[in-house]
């Protein structure tokens, strides 16, 4: 893969990254400002992700089967990659650009299309990377750029959103950017970077192809360590302004997650080393546990401990490379592992899966904590007696650490490494 491949597949990370974050971190806080309960919204976040549990699965099994004439011609994957690139554009303009008076019901309407563009967009888009290299390493690469633009992207967005006057215009300032850029993004990737291999042999129904999934071992294991740890990283990210501002006292250091995506965009060489020197599931592993330890004092910061909160975003930044790009090239392996047993190439399958996922632990964990303030009591940007602050900061710091932990313990004895995976290779190429 060269510089300009690499490049070009990576180019679309940068608008829906900008998009994405903004959604589970500024959308709730806005909202509820707005009037929009709380509860509201947290129910709101678990529906969208029960449509995903239907929409993302049919999707992988659409991109995989992608019709002949269309396929010969444009790829398997790219088409639908343009095709997402102006519905994401116009959804996110709407739920970030509200008018005046939104309520809940203009929320659900627009966050529900703007779930199914993502859709669209994620599914063929990640299924696409995976298959580009059946390089062991080289897969970590791929997915190490891929993540490395995810995290320019979010870094672009946060500075959008606080360098505006006030929480209106930040949103307008970062829906602006990823409705001009993101079909800019998808023609890039769809010119520069190569259409993959297709090592398909024999085709399976959909409900079949769902059954060799969730019959896989491995990927059962993979997932649920992924789910988990998906799990520990959406509740500081949903509940970090809340912390910020009524834990800390200090709303104006949002400037941190400047710092802690920096400090991840600098973590990701180390990270794609450490995966070549020891594999990539160790070195996940090893992430994890250093993220833990750094976090858990979190809980016992204080009002106006705004410099020792630094130190723990630059140090947990730093592990947040390994947890975006590596658990992704560990599927892409896994994916080899089914092709090679059942001579179906199901790459879209699989991430869409992955992408559910992803996504209910976001909608989840972030769901199910602004429900549990809202009955303890929490009022965003009020008075808060010192129960609905203990519960804040035990959701925000402790609960995390507990969950990376039980991943670890999933992943550390992963048995699909280098060597395993460059005799699946061999098996599917000499097929």
């Amino acid at each position: 893969m060269s510089l300009r491949r690499n490049a070009g597949y990576a180019a679309p990370a940068l608008p829906l990254a900008a998009l994405y974050f903004p959604v589970y971190v500024y959308v709730a806080p806005f909202y509820a400002e707005m009037g929009v309960s709380l509860a509201a919204l947290g129910a709101l976040f678990i529906a969208i992700r029960l449509m995903d549990a239907v929409t993302d699965p049919l999707m992988g099994w659409l991109s995989d089967r992608t019709p002949g004439f269309i396929a010969r011609r444009f790829g398997r994957r790219k088409p639908w990659l343009l095709l997402s690139a102006p519905l994401v554009a116009i959804s996110c303009w709407m739920l970030m650009v509200p008018p005046e008076g939104a309520g809940i019901g203009h929320v659900a309407l627009w966050l529900s299309l703007l779930t199914l563009s993502w859709t669209v967009a994620l599914t063929p888009w990640f299924a696409w990377g995976a298959e580009i290299s059946g390089d062991y390493a080289e897969r970590a690469t791929i997915t190490a750029w891929r993540e490395g633009a995810t995290l320019v992207g979010t870094v672009i967005a946060v500075i959008l959103y606080n360098v505006s006057e006030g929480a209106a215009e930040g949103m307008r300032a970062v829906a602006l950017f990823v409705a001009a850029l993101m079909p800019l993004a998808a023609l890039a990737a769809a010119l520069m970077a190569p259409e993959p291999a297709d090592y398909t042999k024999s085709r399976m129904a959909l409900r079949a192809g769902l059954r060799a999934v969730a019959g896989s071992a491995l990927f059962r294991r993979l997932l649920l360590a992924y789910f988990v740890n998906g799990l520990a990283n959406a509740l500081p990210a949903g509940l970090f302004l809340f912390f910020i501002g009524d834990y800390l006292g200090a709303p104006e250091a949002g400037w941190l997650l400047l710092v802690y995506f920096l400090c991840a965009i600098a973590g990701l060489p180390f990270w794609a080393w450490a995966a070549r020197r020891l594999s990539k599931h160790r070195a996940w592993g090893l992430a994890m546990i250093w993220c833990s330890a750094a976090f858990a004092p979190a809980f016992w910061l204080g009002e106006g401990d705004v410099a020792l909160f630094a130190a723990i975003c630059v140090a947990t930044g730093f592990a947040l490379g390994a947890d975006l790009a590596l658990p992704a090239s560990i599927q892409a392996d896994v994916v080899d592992s089914d092709t090679a047993e059942t001579g179906d190439q199901r790459t879209g399958l699989f991430f869409a899966l992955w992408s559910v996922a992803t996504k209910a632990a976001l909608a989840l964990s972030g769901g199910f904590a602004l429900i549990a303030l809202d009955l303890a009591g929490f009022q965003a940007g009020g008075e808060n007696e010192p129960g609905a602050l203990l519960a804040l900061a035990g959701l925000y710091a402790l609960a995390p650490v507990a969950l990376k932990l039980v991943a670890v313990a999933m992943m550390w004895r992963f048995p699909l490494g280098a060597e395993e995976q460059r005799a699946l290779r061999a098996r599917i190429e000499r097929a």
